[in-house]
């Protein structure tokens, strides 16, 4: 038997279509771009190699700290909380032994402290970035200057330089662009190799290409370097070209898609 993932929704954050989703030159290409909050979910994948138990990221935080810091209009129920959502599954939170991080963002790091006999993986240029963020991105990362803790402060993690397998089957590649040392997580299953993208998209839209402009993609509007964002959305179509494979956090469809199918790759 191979790898499963099984998808947890962590709750969700509200944000704008036309200041995240969709970058401003291709709003006239998307009916559904309007100036109103949609409720996108924040799902973290629990990975079973059969002999371990694997998570990618912890999700976000709960109901009060999400509209209070970040975005209002957000909601996390008790049983959404990710050890909650761990134990709803079927398994123990001490029983977790590694979390991979795509990210060190508020909505992909709370909780992760209580999965303590976890090591913690994450690129060393999105943790450096991570202790000290540019102001634009002090609530991203929770900055103390906010008279925040950041979840991740005082964690030590097994810090990347690139791509690396971390355990057989399951492999980290860089996607900067929304962050600094994003990370894509390649997963071998019985199904064929999944990419948990994280946020290198926030839809599955931004694969698009607009020919009627001459994009290849349709570019997000949050991102700390277009450029690198760019390049990073190429290279996960050109490693994944079957669309299906491709299991980002914010997705909404695949709320639907997880309603019927609760387990991957089995």
């Amino acid at each position: 038997m191979g790898i499963t993932i099984t998808p947890l929704n962590s709750g969700f954050c509200t944000s704008n279509p036309k200041t995240y989703h969709y970058h401003p030159s291709t709003h006239k290409y998307y009916a559904n771009v309007s100036g109103e909050d949609r409720r996108l979910p924040v799902f973290c994948y629990l990975l079973n190699t059969g002999s371990e138990l694997i998570l990618v990221d912890t999700g976000m935080a709960d109901s009060d700290r999400a509209n209070r810091y970040h975005h209002p209009g957000s909601e996390q129920l008790p049983d959404q909380a990710m050890p909650r959502a761990v134990e709803k599954a079927g398994y123990r939170v001490e029983d977790i032994s590694r979390i991979i991080f795509t990210h060190l963002h508020w909505d992909h790091t709370f909780y992760m402290k209580e999965f303590s006999n976890a090591k913690y993986y994450a690129q060393k240029k999105e943790y450096e970035f991570a202790l000290n963020p540019l102001p634009l991105y002090y609530k991203s990362y929770e900055y103390q200057w906010l008279g925040l803790e950041a979840p991740f402060l005082g964690c030590e993690f097994q810090l990347l330089d690139g791509e690396e397998e971390i355990v057989p089957g399951i492999r980290v590649y860089p996607t900067p662009g929304h962050s600094p040392g994003h990370q894509a997580v390649e997963v071998d299953t019985g199904d064929g190799t999944y990419h948990l993208v994280g946020d290198a998209v926030f839809l599955m839209d931004n694969f698009k290409p607009i020919p009627e402009i001459g994009y290849d993609v349709t570019p997000s509007a949050r991102f700390v370097s277009l450029t690198d964002w760019w390049e990073s959305v190429r290279e996960i179509k050109r490693r994944c070209p079957n669309m299906d494979m491709i299991l980002p956090t914010h997705e909404p469809a695949l709320v639907e898609r997880f309603a019927k199918t609760l387990v991957l790759g089995g």
